[in-house]
């Protein structure tokens, strides 16, 4: 049974009226609402419109510098490593948008089995990496919940070696409080859903048949996920369906939602823009498209109002804009992705894909992007099996000691893709980074950092603090 909605009460009508009356630029507002941002507590309702509305090229500037700013302060130069693993196409849902949409005969389905899933995560492994997204269309084969389940167990059981996927991540249809309860028994990471577009009446018309089109079911999932006792959750909107703005504004209210009920707001906030998928005219012609200079300011502001959540940026997104969001505030970053089952055990096949990727770089490709341009591609999933989950990572995040445990853990598991994976020329920048690195590092920081990359050298695999 499903049960109650347990949906957040969220006021449309005074988000609209948010947006409705003209902002005319005033510098000293601005600054004034730059300022605050600097003190790293988020920002309120009233600060967003104003920055929304910006167009002067100075103010636009100060906002981005910010931004970097506020990102610096918080998480370095680290730059989290995922890919997704898509197991299933099957969906009964009819969203316009979408590939995976029931009413699309012309998209090959497939429902990965057990051992399939298996060689998939055998490929990621070998690309090197440690933390996955497992997503899935939004109707499974005959075994239900229980499908997905045995996935993730596949998924922890696979073993390249000495090497094993770490953590994984989750992102399927929403689910009853009971059994969210069986997935956080499943020893997921953080569990992900988009409510695509918080406007309820785009919500309806994009989403036309099946579960999906229930907008109030979706909008109560992360209650009912943190409930059931999971405490890092990942919200997000796809942009393009609506205005912007209100996305972003919405996003804002659900997540103080999340922090008001359960004392912790969402772990990751996801930014995807839509891309062409096969078969879909509105993804095409966005309805409300966002240009470039829109979506790079989208970003900024998130920073600034919620500084201490993790800003996911997946490969929809060319690798230009991939690297101007780094600064301005993305923390997450997926690599080598495919999104169609089976696309990592053969990469030439792109039949049955959810959409169109932005960036076809391989992992080892972006890694050594990162590290020339100064990030610290990092593969690191210890918060989750140290227990620094929900409003314990938060508790040691808004005061700065995070840190002490994200910078070496960093370090060590960017050594261990070196030595195991990274082509020549990849070991080369990442080499000179990690050395750069520790050289600008002092007190116990460095010493621990040091140590932990000495032992990696040495050839220890998974050491983290």
């Amino acid at each position: 049974m499903r049960g109650p909605s347990e949906a957040f009460p969220l006021d449309e009508a005074s988000l609209l009226a948010a947006l409705e009356p003209p902002i005319a630029e005033d510098p000293v507002r601005i600054r004034e609402i730059l300022a605050k941002a600097r003190v790293m507590n988020g920002l309120d309702d009233q600060d967003l419109p104003p920055l929304m509305a910006l167009q002067d090229p100075d103010l636009l500037g100060e906002l981005f510098e910010s931004a970097q700013w506020v990102k610096d302060q918080i998480y370095g130069n680290r730059i989290v490593m995922f890919a997704p693993l898509y197991v299933s196409n099957l969906c009964a849902n009819e969203c316009l948008y979408c590939a995976f949409r029931a009413s699309n005969r012309d998209l090959p389905r497939r429902a990965l089995e057990q051992a399939e899933i298996a060689a998939e995560v055998g490929h990621l492994l070998a690309q090197g990496h440690k933390r996955l997204v497992l997503v899935a269309g939004e109707a499974y084969p005959k075994e239900g919940l229980d499908y997905i389940l045995s996935a993730i167990r596949t998924v922890y059981s696979t073993r390249r070696g000495n090497d094993n996927i770490r953590r994984v991540n989750v992102n399927i249809a929403p689910l009853t409080v009971d059994d969210f309860r069986r997935l956080l028994e499943a020893q997921i990471g953080t569990y992900q859903l988009f409510q695509e577009t918080y406007h309820r009446e785009t919500y309806q018309r994009m989403h036309v048949r099946g579960l999906k089109a229930d907008f109030d079911w979706r909008l109560g999932c992360m209650d009912r996920a943190m409930l059931a006792g999971i405490g890092d959750v990942g919200i997000g909107a796809l942009f393009g369906l609506y205005d912007w703005r209100f996305e972003l504004l919405a996003l804002m209210h659900h997540a103080r939602h999340l922090e008001d009920r359960f004392g912790c707001g969402p772990h990751t906030i996801s930014v995807p823009r839509i891309e062409p998928a096969e078969g879909s005219a509105t993804s095409e012609a966005p309805p409300h498209a966002v240009t470039d200079g829109e979506f790079l300011k989208l970003v900024a502001i998130l920073r600034l109002a919620v500084p201490y959540t993790g800003l996911i940026l997946s490969t929809r997104e060319r690798p230009e804009i991939r690297s101007r969001a780094l600064q301005l505030g993305i923390s997450q970053i997926s690599a080598g992705s495919r999104t169609n089952p089976g696309g990592y055990e053969d990469d030439s096949l792109e039949a049955g894909a959810q959409f169109s990727l932005g960036d076809h770089r391989s992992l080892d490709e972006v890694v050594r992007d990162l590290a020339e341009t100064g990030f610290i591609p990092s593969f690191c999933t210890a918060c989750y099996r140290m227990g620094r989950t929900g409003p314990d990572f938060m508790d040691l995040a808004k005061p700065g000691e995070i840190k002490a445990h994200c910078h070496p853990n960093a370090l060590s598991t960017l050594q261990e893709y070196v030595d195991d994976y990274a082509s020549p020329e990849t070991r080369q920048a990442a080499e000179a980074l990690l050395a750069d690195t520790l050289a600008h590092m002092d007190g116990r920081a460095k010493a621990r950092a040091e140590a932990m990359v000495a032992r990696v050298k040495q050839g220890e695999r998974d050491v983290f603090c």
